[in-house]
C-alpha cells in the first residue's frame, strides 16, 4: 500500500483535526491514498495459529503478506513456502519488520508474552495491528498497548474471531432484548481430553534454529523444555501463557462482556489442580473460576461468571461453550450455533424456543482490512481485548495466592494485596522495557 505521505506527519494532522474529522475518515482526510489499494502485511510469529489468520488473509482481495518473522529460522522458511511469494523478506527481529517502509500492518501472532511489545512497536511505526488473542500475558501489558493504540492514532484489532461471527451477533442481540429475562449466571467451559499429558522431559538444550534468549523475551529466564514450546505447550506456561483460562476463556469472556454489557469483574476466584495426570505444566488442567459482576444493563442485580477448564475429559457435546441462564430461558452458545430453551410456568412455556446453526468463516479478517481503510476502532478493539483477558488472568492469580480477589476494574489492581498485585504488574526481564 504505498502512501506519498508521511504517516507520523499525518497522525499530528490527524490529531488537530479531530473536532471536525470523525474516526473512520482518517485515508479520506489526510491520506494521498486510495482505500482500494493492496494493504501489505508483515507476519511476527509462524506458529499454528498464524497459519490459521494468514489463510483468511489470503482468501481476501486487497492483502499482501509480505514478510516474515519468527526467532525460529524453519519456522519461518517454511512459512514463506506456505503462504509467501519467494522473494518476500525472513526476519529474525520483528523490530526489523517493523521498520520496513513497505508494511502496513502486522500480524502479531506470537506467543502472549510477545503480544504487546510488537504491537506497541508497530503502533510507534505508524502501523496498523492485527493482534492475536490473550492481549498480553500480565495484566498491565494490556494497558500500556491500549495507551499505544490511543497515543499513535491506530487501529488495533484483537484476534477473538467469534465477535465477528454471524451468529454470535444474533445472539448477543437476543441477549441484550431481554428476551432471557433476568441473567444471573452465565456458565462457559473448555472441555479436552490429552490423556495421557505431556509427560516429564528433561530440561535440554533449544534447538539450533530458535533463539532461546530472544524467545523468552521479556519474561524471567527459564531453561529450555521441549514441551513449553512445541504443539501448543507454551500455553501452559508462565514463561508464555495462562493456560486455557487465558487462552480460550478469553473467547468466552469477550462474548459474555459484549453480550452482558460489562467491562470487568468486582472479584474472582479459582480453584484446581494436576488431576487428570501427572506432567510438568505449570498451569493446572482442572481447573473452575468464579468471577462476581456487579449490576449492568442486563443483569440488573448483578451475575456470577463461572468457568471451567478440563484437559482430562471431553464432552462429546459442545467441548467449547457459554450458557446464558436466565429467569424466561436458558441460551447454549459455541461455535457452531446457539439453542435457546424455555422455562416453563403454568404448564406453559415462558417464551420460544429456537435454534440456529452456522459455519464459521474468515469474516474478522475482512472487517480488520474494512477498519484500515476507514480508520475505524474495531469491535475488538485493543481494549475490548484487554478487558476480556484479564478474567483469566484474575482466576489464575487467584489460583496462584489460594484466595479470592476483590478488583478494583478502574485501577485495575487487587484491593488490598500486595502479594497478588505484585503479580498483575510483574516488571519485565532486562533489557526489555515496557514503554509507550
Amino acid at each position: 500500500m504505498k502512501r506519498t505521505s508521511n504517516r507520523r506527519q499525518f497522525l499530528g494532522a490527524s490529531a488537530a483535526l479531530a473536532a471536525t474529522v470523525s474516526v473512520g475518515k482518517l485515508y479520506a482526510a489526510g491520506s494521498d491514498s486510495s482505500p482500494n489499494e493492496t494493504i501489505n502485511i508483515g507476519v511476527i510469529g509462524c506458529g499454528a495459529r498464524a497459519g490459521q489468520v494468514v489463510k483468511g488473509f489470503k482468501d481476501l482481495p486487497g492483502n499482501r503478506i509480505m514478510a516474515f518473522c519468527d526467532v525460529n529460522s524453519t519456522r519461518r522458511e517454511k512459512f514463506r513456502n506456505q503462504f509467501g511469494e519467494s522473494s518476500a523478506p525472513l526476519i529474525h527481529d520483528y523490530r526489523k519488520l517493523i521498520e520496513r517502509s513497505d508494511v502496513d500492518a502486522v500480524l502479531v501472532a506470537s506467543q502472549a508474552h510477545w503480544h504487546v511489545l510488537p504491537t506497541i512497536a508497530a503502533c510507534q511505526a505508524g502501523k496498523d495491528v492485527y493482534v492475536e488473542k490473550p492481549v498480553g500475558n500480565l495484566i498491565h501489558e494490556g494497558r500500556a498497548a491500549i495507551e499505544a493504540a490511543r497515543k499513535y492514532d491506530r487501529i488495533v484489532q484483537v484476534g477473538t474471531q467469534q465477535h465477528s461471527w454471524e451468529h454470535y451477533r444474533k445472539a448477543v442481540d437476543i441477549i441484550k432484548s431481554g428476551r432471557l429475562g433476568n441473567i444471573c449466571e452465565v456458565k462457559a467451559w473448555d472441555y479436552y481430553n490429552r490423556s495421557p499429558g505431556r509427560g516429564n522431559p528433561p530440561d535440554c538444550d533449544p534447538p539450533s534454529e530458535l533463539d532461546w534468549d530472544f524467545y523468552v523475551g521479556p519474561s524471567p529466564m527459564r531453561a529450555y523444555n521441549p514441551n513449553c514450546y512445541y504443539n501448543y505447550g507454551y500455553d501452559w506456561y508462565r514463561l508464555s501463557g495462562g493456560g486455557h483460562t487465558v487462552a480460550w476463556g478469553v473467547h468466552h469472556f469477550d462474548i459474555i462482556h459484549w453480550a452482558m454489557g460489562v467491562k470487568y469483574p468486582k472479584a474472582a476466584a479459582a480453584m484446581g489442580g494436576m488431576y487428570a495426570f501427572e506432567d510438568n505444566r505449570d498451569w493446572p488442567e482442572t481447573l473452575d473460576g468464579i468471577a462476581e459482576y456487579g449490576p449492568g444493563p442486563i443483569a440488573k442485580r448483578g451475575f456470577v461468571l463461572q468457568y471451567t477448564c478440563r484437559l482430562g475429559a471431553r464432552r462429546d457435546f459442545r467441548a467449547h461453550a457459554k450458557c446464558f441462564i436466565g429467569t424466561e430461558g436458558s441460551m447454549l452458545l459455541d461455535r457452531g450455533g446457539y439453542t435457546i430453551t424455555a422455562e416453563t410456568r403454568g404448564g406453559k412455556k415462558c417464551i420460544e424456543e429456537e435454534s440456529f446453526r452456522t459455519p464459521a468463516d474468515n469474516t474478522h479478517q475482512k472487517v480488520f482490512l474494512e477498519n484500515m481503510r476507514e480508520h475505524k476502532r474495531p469491535e475488538t478493539d485493543i481494549e475490548v481485548g484487554h478487558y476480556a483477558t484479564n478474567v483469566g488472568h484474575l482466576m489464575n492469580i487467584s489460583w496462584l495466592t489460594g484466595r479470592k480477589l476483590n478488583w478494583d476494574g478502574e485501577k485495575e489492581e487487587v484491593i488490598g494485596d500486595a502479594e497478588a498485585n505484585a503479580v498483575v504488574n510483574q516488571p519485565y526481564r532486562a533489557p526489555w522495557k515496557l514503554e509507550v
